[in-house]
């Protein structure tokens, strides 16, 4: 690999090479049709699931390959890493197999899972700063203190070729895919897997995915300014600065790069979940939520997508999935105005039921000083069979003279 100038950074052969040495150290994951993101994007749609990797991420392979070069007296005062999660837990896994001593800075807003699953391998892992730039500083302190070497999470030759293995496997696989939709945080990944994948198939398209709020290879490859920061479901790709190795491959190699917002990666999550039965992170999904962002982007083409990670906080799932249920109308709220007389409840929970509606949440209020004195709201969550199933319950009931008021998922009252 050359690192001068503006030489080649990483080569196919280099990419080769990190593929052999991973035989056997990392798993080959499947790389398989699903027919049902198909019908859901319009495209014909194959998956790698990355998910299913020891620690749930590809991030295993980079790491591998970098601790791999290592040199004994490298091993022996050993490494340190910073990560949101994926790369700490591939670091961690791997050091703790070589017998090398570790030390993972992450931000602390790092979902617990993650840091659960990173100190599991033994890793002395240290919380610190509310982003990942604020994590970086705190990682290169602890470095230059304790004389560590850096595993940095992509802005590294080597981090590229092992990464860029994926792409090998994929059209190893699948030969004749029109695109590749990867996500990019620092662009690790991506550049990697579009030096593999343009060696291999020329014509191959490559697309960058990253979220809205952190557009930073965007930014950097368009010359705006968007704002970067805030809360996103894809904190593995929440990266303020791109890599200063990776930004050139992405600029020469990469066509198009999407922006995702954070109901797109929700509804890629759950799609996931519910379609294909298997876990992905809110960056792990950000290649689907660029495809149902822009569809007529890849109307009709053969598509790999990467399912990059499935380290992903159970309680964010569950939201997730009752959010989309609720996008859905699927669970619907609305509030009731009623005569405050006995029975009135009785009739209205089993109106609902004649007219198929399951009852999840029911709330009687009296004493609100917009409520009639002779008069009471209840606030009503309900489960249905979809959009038009529920617009028939809301009629039903405004035909019988009810003043209802539908409200807005999370929405408390006013």
């Amino acid at each position: 690999m050359n690192r001068k100038g503006n030489d080649v950074i990483v080569t196919l052969a280099d990419i080769e090479a990190a593929r052999r040495q991973l035989a056997g150290e990392v798993l080959r994951t499947p790389m398989l049709p699903a027919p049902k993101l198909s019908e859901l994007t319009g495209a014909q749609v194959f998956v790698k699931y990355e998910n299913l990797q020891v620690t749930n991420s590809f991030k295993e392979r980079g790491a591998f390959i970098k601790l791999l070069a290592l040199t004994a007296a490298e091993r022996k005062r050993g490494v340190i890493a910073m990560s949101a999660g994926n790369h700490a837990q591939a670091v961690a896994y791997h050091t703790a197999r070589l017998g090398i001593p570790a030390t993972i800075v992450m931000p602390v807003t790092t979902p617990f899972v993650k840091v659960a699953a990173t100190r599991s391998h033994g890793a002395e892992v240290v919380l610190d700063g509310e982003t990942f730039a604020e994590a970086q500083e705190r990682c290169e302190a602890l470095m230059a203190e304790r004389n560590l070497v850096l595993v940095h999470p992509y802005d590294d030759p080597l981090i590229m070729a092992g990464q860029g293995t994926i792409a090998l496997e994929m059209l190893e696989d699948v030969p004749d895919l029109d695109t590749l939709v990867i996500p990019i945080g620092g662009g690790g990944l991506i550049s990697g897997n579009a030096v593999a994948a343009r060696g291999v198939s020329p014509g191959i398209e490559i697309v960058g995915a990253q979220a809205t709020l952190y557009p930073s290879m965007w930014n950097a490859l368009s010359g705006e300014r968007r704002p970067i920061g805030g809360p996103t479901l894809a904190e593995g790709i929440a990266v303020k600065d791109p890599g200063k190795l990776t930004t050139p491959i992405v600029r020469e190699l990469v066509s198009e790069i999407v922006l995702v917002d954070e109901a797109d990666l929700e509804r890629s999550v759950n799609a996931y979940l519910t379609l294909q039965k298997t876990m992905a992170e809110g960056a792990g999904a950000a290649g689907l939520a660029a495809m149902l962002a822009q569809p007529r982007l890849f109307a009709g083409k053969r598509v790999g997508l990467v399912l990059c990670g499935g380290n992903i906080d159970p309680r964010i799932l569950a939201s997730i999935m009752v959010r989309e249920l609720e996008r859905a109308h699927q669970i619907v709220s609305f509030r009731l105005l009623i005569p405050d007389r006995p029975g009135v409840l009785g009739h209205i929970a089993t109106r609902l039921g004649e007219l198929g509606a399951n009852i999840l949440q029911v709330e009687h209020r009296r004493l609100f000083l917009d409520v009639p004195a002779k008069g009471a709201t209840i606030d009503i969550i309900i489960e249905t069979r979809g959009a038009t199933h529920a617009d028939s319950i809301l009629a039903a009931f405004t035909a019988e003279g009810y003043i209802m008021q539908p409200i807005k998922p999370g929405n408390s009252r006013e």
